[in-house]
Order: C-alpha cells, then structure tokens, then sequence
C-alpha cells in the first residue's frame, strides 16, 4: 500500500474547518485518499480523519505539521499526523489463558496489523514457546501476591527499554498501577470479557450466569486508574441460553474477545479511534 500521512484533529464545532483543513491539503499539491468527518450536537465537538498520499506532498512529515500547526491553533484543535511507514511499536501482555495472545500473533504472522511487536511480557512462562515459534522475545515477570511493586517496576522497565508506542492487555489478569495508566494515556488497550459496563471486575462469565443473561459479550477499552471503566473502543455479543453454565459462555466467549481486541487494535494502529472525555469516535 502507498506511503500515507494520517492528519487526525478535534476541536469546538464552527464553520469552515473541513474547508480550511482541504484548502490546506490542496494548496500544497496534496492528494486526499480517504476522509472521514463527525460533528457531536451534544458535545459541540468536531472530529475529523484525512489520510493523504505522502508522495503527493512537496515536503515531509516534520515541515507538514510546522506548516498546520498554524490552522491547529487557529481551531484549538487536538491534532497528530502520523506516517503509515513508520509502524508503531507494540507490547503484548499476557497471563495463562492463550486465545487472545495467540490471535494477535496469527494475525500478525500473516499481515494483518501493521505494527512491530517488539515482545510479549508475561507474569506466568506457559505461553513462551507458542512466542518464541513467531521469533518474538518473552519475558516472564513473576508476580508475588503478597508485593506485586517489584513485578510492576521491572514490567515499566521493559516497555519503556522497548520504546512502546502500544501496550495491549492480551488477557493479562493483572491491574496496572496508576503511574503507568497515566504514562501511557490512550496508548494501553485491555480486552475484558463482558460487555461493560455490566459485570466489571473479575469473573464476569459467572456473574452473567448468576443474573440470568441472554446476551454475553466483550469489550476492548483504554485502559484508565479506573477498573475497567476507560473510553470503550468496541464490543459485540453472543447469544446464551438458561442452558449454558459459566464454563461454556467463557467458550463461546473467547471467540468474541479476541475478534474483538484484534478490531480495536487495528483501529488504533491506523488512527481510526479519537477519545474526547471518557467517549470515543471511531472511523472504522
């Protein structure tokens, strides 16, 4: 695929800012491959995705975001432009359970995201071989129930040795500090097995069961200090019946999990997903 620029914004809603971000665009000879716009009435909030053909522009991405850096603060936009040749770098995190780990890893080996995954950290060392066959570095970082501190500083250790652009929560059954929440805002995304808000926390699955549910399902988020209550990126459902006891719905569930987290993953690799408050806007 062709070299892009991906210019991603929002700001307060007003007239003339698709006019003036395509005026922009065109005045330097630049090419427009996909666009995509939304104006929130609630919020009064605009956002906006542009992706433009690299080899249209007469400069490069550095004297592209000086030369709209003007316009950005001329709209108080939150603004970036990334390039898609320069692959984000991802963090995998995982425990025991392998269906999500295995998913991302697949949909690498074949392509599928474009990212580098630079490692996989993990707090048990069951899933090292299935890591290593993909050539990837495993870390095993033991937790101590009763002091998990040293675990979490040498997990900080890692990502920040690896430069992480992306630390995904592959069912990795561990709540991250808040120190590193904050570090990595909007950059580290979970997979939790229940379509929240309903039954956060831990085994969702029986919770469900114990309410009488018909509908299961996940949800891929950011994470936040707050437990599972980060801006949501995607979910979706699988129908259960009275039938079902919580050993099947976590079967049935791992399908739409790692469906789910590889959709979301995806979507931010490619700056489809724009966060305002604890919502997101998402040009999937």
């Amino acid at each position: 695929m062709e070299r892009r620029f991906r210019l991603v914004l929002s700001c307060p809603d007003r007239v003339g800012i698709v006019a003036m971000v395509s005026n922009f665009i065109s005045s330097h000879g630049g090419s427009i491959k996909d666009a995509n716009q939304h104006s929130d009435p609630t919020t009064g909030w605009f956002f906006m995705r542009v992706e433009i053909g690299a080899a249209s522009l007469p400069f490069d991405i550095d004297a592209l975001r000086e030369a709209f850096d003007p316009i950005a603060q001329s709209f108080n936009m939150d603004w970036h432009i990334s390039d898609s040749a320069q692959p984000r770098r991802v963090v995998l995190m995982a425990s025991k359970e392998s269906h999500c780990l295995a998913d991302l890893l697949h949909r690498y080996h074949d392509k599928e995201l474009d990212c580098e995954i630079v490692c996989v950290i993990s707090n048990h060392d069951d899933l090292r071989k299935m890591v290593e066959w993909h050539d990837i570095p495993y870390h095993h970082v033991p937790v101590d129930k009763e002091n998990k501190q040293p675990h979490f500083d040498k997990v900080s250790e890692l990502i920040e040795n690896y430069q992480a652009d992306v630390i995904v929560l592959a069912r990795y059954m561990q709540i991250l500090p808040a120190d590193v929440c904050e570090t990595y805002a909007r950059r580290v995304i979970n997979i939790h097995h229940s379509f929240l808000p309903s039954f956060a926390g831990a085994k969702p699955y029986h919770q469900a069961h114990e309410r009488g549910v018909k509908l299961i399902g996940a949800t891929c988020h950011y994470v936040t200090e707050d437990l599972d209550a980060g801006p949501i990126i995607d979910q979706d459902v699988i129908r259960i019946s009275h039938r079902d006891l919580p050993e099947e719905m976590v079967r049935l569930g791992r399908d739409v999990e790692k469906n789910v987290l590889s959709r979301g993953l995806r979507w931010h690799l490619e700056d489809r997903i724009l966060v305002h408050g604890n919502k997101t806007v998402v040009f999937n």
